[in-house]
C-alpha cells in the first residue's frame, strides 16, 4: 500500500491520555503520516481535574484550511474526534470538502455522550450539527448513547438484538453510510462491536472488564483508523481495535493509581504486530 497521510481533528488535552495525545502516537505507530488540527487546547481533560485551562481554536480552523488549500495539501483520510462546538463542525465539513483526496475516507467518532447523557456543554444544537457531519462520513464510530442521540431514540441499558437493529435502521435511514457501533453487550460479562457495512451486519464479541478508563473511546477509534487505513477490512479493523483497547484496560488495571486515562503506550507493539 502507498504511504498514507491522514488528518485527525480533535482537541489537545495536554495531560490525560485522550484525544490528540492518543490519536497521534497510535496512528504514527501504525506507519501513517499523521497531520493534526487541534480544535482546542486544555491543560488536562475535564474528567476529574479541577481548574483546567481551555483555549478555543475555532477561529484558527478556517485560516489553517485556507493555507492548506493554497499549498495544495490533501489527505487520503480524515478522522475527527471531540469537537467543541457546532461552529467547528461546519468548519470541518469545509476542510473535508477542500482537502480530502478523491476516493479518500472520512471517519467520524461523534464523541459527545456516554452512559445515556451528553457531555457537559453539549446540547440539541450540537447533536443536530453532529448529524450533519455523520451523514457526510464514510464510517461513524458511535457508542450506543451517541447512536441514540443521533437516531432520536430512547437510550436503554438493557436491550436485545431488535433494539440494536432499530438503531442501525434509524441511522442508515438518516443517511449514515456505515456504522461501527461500540459497547454492544448481549451476554453478561461480554461486550463487543457491531459492524454494519453496506447493509451487512457482523458482530465481534470480547470480554467485558470490570474497570473502565477515560480515553478508551479515543484509543478504540484511533486504532480502528490505523488498521483501516493500512488496508484491513472494517470488520478486521473493529476486531483489532477492540482487542487492543481491552489490552490497554488490562495494563491500566495493573497500576491502581493511574485514574485519569488508559495506559496504551506499553501495548503499542501488539497493535502494530496485528496490523502488519
Amino acid at each position: 500500500m502507498d504511504y498514507q497521510r491522514i488528518l485527525t481533528i480533535q482537541d489537545i488535552s495536554c495531560v490525560g491520555q485522550c484525544s490528540l495525545t492518543v490519536a497521534l502516537p497510535i496512528l504514527s505507530a501504525c506507519g501513517i503520516e499523521t497531520a493534526i488540527l487541534p480544535s482546542a487546547v486544555l491543560s488536562t481533560h475535564t474528567a476529574g481535574f479541577k481548574g483546567y485551562t481551555f483555549r478555543d481554536l475555532s477561529e484558527d480552523m478556517p485560516k489553517i484550511n485556507q493555507h492548506w488549500k493554497s499549498e495544495n495539501i490533501t489527505f487520503s483520510a480524515i478522522y475527527t474526534g471531540y469537537l467543541g462546538s457546532a461552529k467547528q463542525i461546519d468548519y470541518v465539513l469545509d476542510i473535508v470538502k477542500s482537502t480530502l483526496k478523491e476516493g479518500g475516507k472520512f471517519i467520524v467518532d461523534p464523541a459527545m455522550a456516554d452512559n445515556g447523557k451528553l457531555y457537559p456543554g453539549f446540547d440539541d444544537e450540537y447533536v443536530n450539527a453532529m448529524k450533519k457531519l455523520c451523514v457526510n462520513a464514510d464510517y461513524i464510530l458511535p457508542n450506543i448513547t451517541e447512536a441514540c442521540f443521533l437516531a432520536g431514540l430512547e437510550y436503554k441499558e438493557v436491550y436485545d438484538g431488535e433494539y440494536i437493529n432499530s438503531i442501525l435502521k434509524a441511522l442508515t435511514e438518516m443517511g449514515c453510510k456505515n456504522v461501527i457501533l461500540t459497547g454492544v453487550s448481549y451476554t453478561e460479562g461480554r461486550t463487543g462491536i457491531v459492524v454494519y457495512e453496506n447493509g451487512k451486519y457482523e458482530y465481534y464479541e470480547h470480554e467485558k472488564l470490570a474497570n473502565s478508563c477515560h480515553g478508551t473511546g479515543d484509543i478504540y477509534a484511533s486504532s480502528f483508523v490505523g488498521a483501516f487505513v493500512n488496508g484491513k477490512s472494517a470488520y478486521e479493523s473493529a476486531k483489532i481495535a477492540g482487542d487492543y483497547t481491552v489490552e490497554c484496560i488490562k495494563e491500566t488495571a495493573k497500576c491502581g493509581s493511574h485514574w485519569y486515562g488508559a495506559i496504551f503506550e506499553t501495548s503499542l507493539a501488539k497493535l502494530i504486530e496485528k496490523i502488519k
